[in-house]
């Protein structure tokens, strides 16, 4: 069952909240999916749990899913209208979510521009976080990383004009540059913090060597990477594990696999060449697709008898993982948006997830998730 088709059932709504345990052990909590893991943290009226990225100082509360605003200008085949965006990202903020991601190189630009026109009037109770490091110079991207102290600040009072905020809650790193010592842009951090610029800060697709090299400097908030059933990685290489240690939080993006996951891609699906990096990926070829979609289909057969989609299922794995984990699936449609959020009505067993991982390690996955370029930058 597809998407689309689950969610023209009642099941979603209604007849899935109730769904006996004998269907497997998964069970529907209504105000909370992960009771057993974040018990009671809630937020005040809006129905959804809340998670902690961070901790001491540099503590962020936010709903327990945030959402990816990139691919509403960037990087995904079909955009809506401005007015269509924005009115998505308001039911967004209404239906309690928090979290929201953009960041300088998304458009590049126009997806900073979006998001402060659409959010900025919610700036009291939500949280929008950006990311500077690759290097744009009038309005496009060159392709490398410039991360000196100099370019921070510069990229630092843009973004606030672009976003329409008074101080970033969250002002990410989003490649590694080689040529600046992790510790040289936590420096420069720390004094924007101090000047009320920057609230928080984090990294993205950084080794833990890194992340505590700069932790150490100025105290991270959140490290985010890509980190989904089929990309793994961050649990090989000691990320995870010194976020834990350290009281970090994770934010993984793509945790649907750039919509893989979700079901509603196959072989034949064709991604605009001029706006939509899949069409680049190696993971994306017809040949990948079809030899990966027998992880789709086992990701439906789980949610099957448990009343969920393979994009809750998808989600709802990310989350039992640990409490401090929170997932930015971005979307265009009402519908996903959704689906996405009543991704919190459900808990499994632990024992029912290492079922799903054991079957999905049984499939070899087919294609690099990026091309030889983009993996340069994050092979770290």
């Amino acid at each position: 069952m597809n998407r689309r088709d689950f969610l023209k059932s009642t099941a979603i709504f209604g007849a899935a909240l109730s769904l006996p345990s004998a269907l497997g052990g998964c069970t529907a909590k209504q105000m909370n999916v992960n009771a057993a893991v974040d018990p009671g943290h809630q937020t005040g009226g809006t129905g959804l749990p809340h998670r902690t990225l961070g901790s001491g100082k540099a503590a962020l509360d936010v709903s327990a899913l945030g959402f990816g605003v990139m691919g509403m200008t960037y990087n995904r085949s079909s955009h809506p209208g401005k007015k269509q965006c924005i009115r998505l990202l308001h039911e967004a903020v209404e239906r309690g979510i928090t979290l929201f991601d953009t960041a300088i190189i998304y458009g590049p630009l126009t997806n900073e521009q979006l998001a402060g026109e659409a959010l900025s009037s919610f700036k009291d109770k939500i949280s929008v976080t950006t990311k500077f490091g690759h290097e744009v110079i009038n309005g496009k991207a060159i392709g490398r990383q410039d991360s000196r102290p100099a370019t921070i600040r510069r990229y630092c009072e843009e973004s606030l004009k672009r976003l329409r905020l008074d101080a970033l809650p969250m002002f990410y790193q989003h490649r590694f540059d080689r040529n600046v010592p992790a510790e040289e842009v936590a420096g420069t951090i720390r004094e924007l913090i101090r000047e009320g610029k920057v609230l928080r800060w984090g990294m993205c697709e950084v080794s833990a060597e890194t992340i505590r090299k700069a932790h150490a400097v100025c105290p991270l908030t959140a490290i985010q990477s890509e980190y989904h059933l089929m990309h793994r990685e961050v649990e090989k290489n000691g990320v995870l594990e010194t976020c834990r240690e350290l009281g970090i939080g994770f934010v993984p993006y793509s945790p649907l696999n750039r919509g893989f996951l979700g079901g509603n891609i196959n072989e034949y699906t064709r991604f605009d060449p001029k706006n939509d990096n899949r069409q680049t990926l190696p993971r994306f070829t017809p040949e990948a697709i079809r030899a990966n979609t027998r992880i789709v289909n086992l990701l439906q057969d789980f949610g099957r008898t448990r009343g969920m989609t393979s994009a809750q299922v998808a989600l709802g794995w990310l989350l039992q993982k640990a409490p401090w984990i929170v997932p930015i699936p971005g979307t265009t449609k009402l519908a996903h948006l959704e689906e996405n959020l009543h991704t919190l009505d459900f808990a499994c067993s632990p024992s029912e997830w290492q079922e799903l991982e054991r079957g999905v390690a049984a499939i070899p996955i087919v294609g690099n998730r990026y091309n030889a370029e983009q993996q340069r930058q994050v092979g770290l």
